[in-house]
């Protein structure tokens, strides 16, 4: 076996890289781009990019650009035009809507029109991926390979990268153990770990659910202030303690405890998107002033857990229908769709209200 890393660990690298600051280049023998993501943008990084020939551009999402009244002539991304005289500090304003009252004045924001635009949108995924603001700063170069080679920085093909981020890494079982909880002292909690080092996941198991019949099944996305904190903003710690009583009851279960905080834009992002609710906007639309979609959550993950504990059939404990669209798709049986509804209270009222209206939850 060779010690020389996959495409996959390359792509992990490069993530660890933009969280830390360090640049991640993306091409092959022609064309190719020097990336930086702007939230971790320092001044010298910046000015030893400007040092280098070619034309600077700040990339953000349709979204983002919309918000900025920028023109996203590539359909989904807009390739803002770096001024010369600006500091980091303005890109970062650029791509972090929680600075738009403190900074308000960012335009005039040209955007390009010519050129193709697909290594921007990878390195767009490349940030969403590294639980970063989706905005890069990005100079085109024509020896990607040689550049890299020069600055230590990770090189990645486009190939290589799109192809990474657009598969689903198996997941594997690291270790697991019995648990006693207050829901039922037979339980178990599993720990899978995805193939590229990613971010671990967890499935709870209550008694001993029987592998030949449908499992009634939760797929609970991680939230810190809800689960842990008891957040009023949110439902999700009520469903999480519900279901888990519901499965006690039962006698059997399991509920799969997913790492994807604020549907799956990390917990930083999400307390960003809690700012801009205190300035009057909906779930949905703070999601968009990030640059990100309604939901960037990967539901496979879910599917993938259930294969590899044995289990072919679900009754479904949700009220989100994409769920149950996702298993069918991924080929688990949904015998039945179990309701899962709780209690509001002022503060999370409006929220719930933007589930069923606009994201079609059942509540």
């Amino acid at each position: 076996m060779s010690l020389l890393p996959t495409p996959t660990e390359h792509v992990a690298r490069a993530r660890a890289d933009l969280r830390v600051g360090l640049p991640v280049v993306i091409g092959g023998a022609g064309a190719g781009l020097i990336v930086l993501a702007a939230e971790t943008l320092t001044a010298d990084r910046l000015a030893a990019l400007r040092a280098l020939p070619g034309r600077a551009v700040v990339a953000i999402t349709n979204w983002r650009a919309e918000t900025l009244k920028a023109r996203a002539y590539d359909g989904d991304l807009a390739r803002v035009t770096l001024p010369g005289d600006v500091e980091a500090q303005w890109v970062r304003a650029l791509a972090d809507p929680a600075l738009d009252l403190a900074e308000p004045m960012k335009g005039p924001l040209p955007s390009l029109r010519e050129g193709d635009a697909a290594l921007h949108r990878l390195a767009l995924m490349l940030a969403k991926s590294a639980q970063l603001l989706p905005a890069v700063v990005a100079l085109e170069t024509d020896r990607p390979q040689a550049l890299a080679a020069e600055i230590g920085a990770a090189c990645l093909t486009e190939g290589m990268l799109a192809d990474d981020l657009a598969r689903h890494h198996p997941l594997l079982p690291v270790a697991a153990a019995r648990l006693p909880m207050e829901a039922a002292e037979a339980g178990r909690l599993h720990i899978f770990r995805p193939e590229n080092g990613g971010i671990e996941h967890y499935a709870i198991e209550i008694g001993r659910p029987d592998r030949d019949k449908p499992v009634l099944a939760r797929l609970h996305s991680a939230c810190f202030t809800g689960d842990v904190l008891g957040s009023l903003k949110c439902d999700c710690g009520p469903q999480l303690r519900t279901a888990l009583a519901e499965m006690g009851r039962a006698g059997a279960g399991v509920l799969f405890y997913l790492n994807q905080e604020g549907r799956g834009i990390g917990l930083a992002n999400k307390m960003r998107a809690y700012s801009l609710q205190d300035q009057g906007f909906d779930t949905v639309e703070a999601n968009h002033r990030l640059g990100f979609e309604d939901d960037e959550r990967d539901f496979r993950i879910g599917a993938d857990l259930l294969r590899r504990m044995g289990f072919g059939a679900v009754r479904l404990m949700t009220n989100n229908p994409r769920k149950v669209e996702m298993m069918e798709a991924e080929g688990i049986a949904v015998t039945e769709r179990v309701p899962l509804i709780t209690g509001t209270n002022r503060h999370n009222a409006h929220y719930l209200s933007v589930k069923r209206d606009k994201s079609g939850h059942m509540l």
